[in-house]
Protein backbone atom coordinates (compact mmCIF):
# COMPACT_ATOMS: atom_id res chain seq x y z
CA UNK A 1 0.00 0.00 0.00
CA UNK A 2 1.73 3.48 -0.63
CA UNK A 3 1.83 5.86 1.69
CA UNK A 4 -1.04 8.52 1.36
CA UNK A 5 -1.88 11.59 2.65
CA UNK A 6 -3.25 11.88 6.39
CA UNK A 7 -6.20 13.72 4.69
CA UNK A 8 -6.94 10.71 2.50
CA UNK A 9 -8.24 9.03 5.62
CA UNK A 10 -11.11 8.86 7.47
CA UNK A 11 -10.21 9.32 11.53
CA UNK A 12 -11.80 7.53 14.16
CA UNK A 13 -9.94 8.58 17.24
CA UNK A 14 -8.78 6.91 20.19
CA UNK A 15 -11.24 8.57 22.05
CA UNK A 16 -14.09 7.11 19.65
CA UNK A 17 -16.24 3.99 20.55
CA UNK A 18 -17.98 3.31 17.44
CA UNK A 19 -21.21 0.29 17.39
CA UNK A 20 -22.07 -0.36 14.08
CA UNK A 21 -21.31 -1.14 10.21
CA UNK A 22 -18.96 1.26 7.94
CA UNK A 23 -18.64 1.17 4.53
CA UNK A 24 -17.71 3.72 1.57
CA UNK A 25 -15.33 4.30 -0.82
CA UNK A 26 -12.15 5.80 0.95
CA UNK A 27 -9.37 4.83 3.17
CA UNK A 28 -9.92 4.65 6.96
CA UNK A 29 -7.35 4.88 10.12
CA UNK A 30 -8.83 3.32 13.39
CA UNK A 31 -7.14 3.94 16.69
CA UNK A 32 -10.32 4.08 18.38
CA UNK A 33 -12.92 0.85 19.01
CA UNK A 34 -15.38 -0.65 16.02
CA UNK A 35 -17.55 -3.02 16.83
CA UNK A 36 -19.61 -3.95 13.74
CA UNK A 37 -18.71 -4.63 9.82
CA UNK A 38 -15.78 -2.21 8.09
CA UNK A 39 -15.94 -2.67 4.05
CA UNK A 40 -14.75 -0.05 2.36
CA UNK A 41 -13.21 -0.08 -1.23
CA UNK A 42 -9.85 1.68 0.11
CA UNK A 43 -7.10 1.24 2.82
CA UNK A 44 -7.72 0.40 6.28
CA UNK A 45 -4.88 1.17 8.73
CA UNK A 46 -5.60 -0.29 12.42
CA UNK A 47 -2.97 1.67 15.06
CA UNK A 48 -1.62 0.43 18.13
CA UNK A 49 -4.69 1.63 20.50
CA UNK A 50 -7.12 0.38 17.88
CA UNK A 51 -9.49 -2.89 18.12
CA UNK A 52 -12.00 -3.75 15.54
CA UNK A 53 -14.50 -6.40 16.40
CA UNK A 54 -16.36 -7.90 13.25
CA UNK A 55 -15.90 -8.67 9.41
CA UNK A 56 -13.65 -6.29 7.45
CA UNK A 57 -13.30 -5.88 4.01
CA UNK A 58 -10.42 -3.48 1.90
CA UNK A 59 -8.50 -2.94 -0.32
CA UNK A 60 -5.49 -3.29 1.36
CA UNK A 61 -4.96 -3.39 5.36
CA UNK A 62 -1.79 -2.27 7.90
CA UNK A 63 -2.84 -3.80 11.39
CA UNK A 64 -0.66 -2.42 14.58
CA UNK A 65 -3.76 -2.93 16.91
CA UNK A 66 -6.13 -5.74 17.28
CA UNK A 67 -8.97 -7.40 14.94
CA UNK A 68 -11.54 -10.12 15.99
CA UNK A 69 -12.85 -10.99 13.49
CA UNK A 70 -12.50 -11.99 9.58
CA UNK A 71 -10.58 -10.11 7.21
CA UNK A 72 -10.10 -9.97 3.90
CA UNK A 73 -8.03 -8.21 1.44
CA UNK A 74 -8.12 -7.75 -2.18
CA UNK A 75 -4.25 -6.98 -2.30
CA UNK A 76 -2.11 -6.80 0.54
CA UNK A 77 -2.57 -7.49 4.88
CA UNK A 78 0.50 -6.38 6.83
CA UNK A 79 0.24 -7.77 10.65
CA UNK A 80 2.71 -4.98 12.33
CA UNK A 81 4.77 -6.28 15.31
CA UNK A 82 2.33 -6.51 18.82
CA UNK A 83 -0.83 -6.82 16.86
CA UNK A 84 -3.26 -9.48 17.47
CA UNK A 85 -5.34 -11.01 14.69
CA UNK A 86 -7.67 -13.53 16.55
CA UNK A 87 -10.38 -14.64 12.97
CA UNK A 88 -9.35 -15.79 9.03
CA UNK A 89 -7.40 -14.13 7.12
CA UNK A 90 -8.23 -14.40 3.11
CA UNK A 91 -5.63 -12.06 0.78
CA UNK A 92 -3.25 -11.80 -2.17
CA UNK A 93 -0.67 -10.81 -0.70
CA UNK A 94 0.57 -11.16 3.11
CA UNK A 95 2.96 -9.84 5.76
CA UNK A 96 3.51 -10.92 9.84
CA UNK A 97 6.56 -9.21 11.26
CA UNK A 98 7.93 -11.11 14.18
CA UNK A 99 5.57 -10.71 17.61
CA UNK A 100 2.88 -10.16 15.42
CA UNK A 101 0.00 -12.77 16.82
CA UNK A 102 -2.26 -14.47 14.64
CA UNK A 103 -5.18 -17.09 15.71
CA UNK A 104 -6.88 -18.42 12.97
CA UNK A 105 -7.00 -19.84 8.69
CA UNK A 106 -5.26 -17.93 6.48
CA UNK A 107 -6.27 -18.25 2.42
CA UNK A 108 -3.70 -16.45 0.15
CA UNK A 109 -5.00 -16.38 -3.76
CA UNK A 110 -4.05 -14.99 -6.84
CA UNK A 111 -7.61 -13.34 -7.16
CA UNK A 112 -9.16 -12.35 -3.98
CA UNK A 113 -13.27 -11.79 -4.57
CA UNK A 114 -15.14 -9.25 -2.87
CA UNK A 115 -18.35 -10.13 -1.24
CA UNK A 116 -21.35 -8.28 -2.25
CA UNK A 117 -22.22 -5.18 -0.64
CA UNK A 118 -26.49 -5.03 0.50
Amino acid sequence: MAKSDEQDFTHISENISLKGDISGNSNVRVAGKIIGSVTIQGDLVIEKSGYVEGEIQAKNAIVAGKIQGNITCLEKLTLEQFSIMIGNMKTKQLSIENGACFQGNCSMEERVKAKPTT
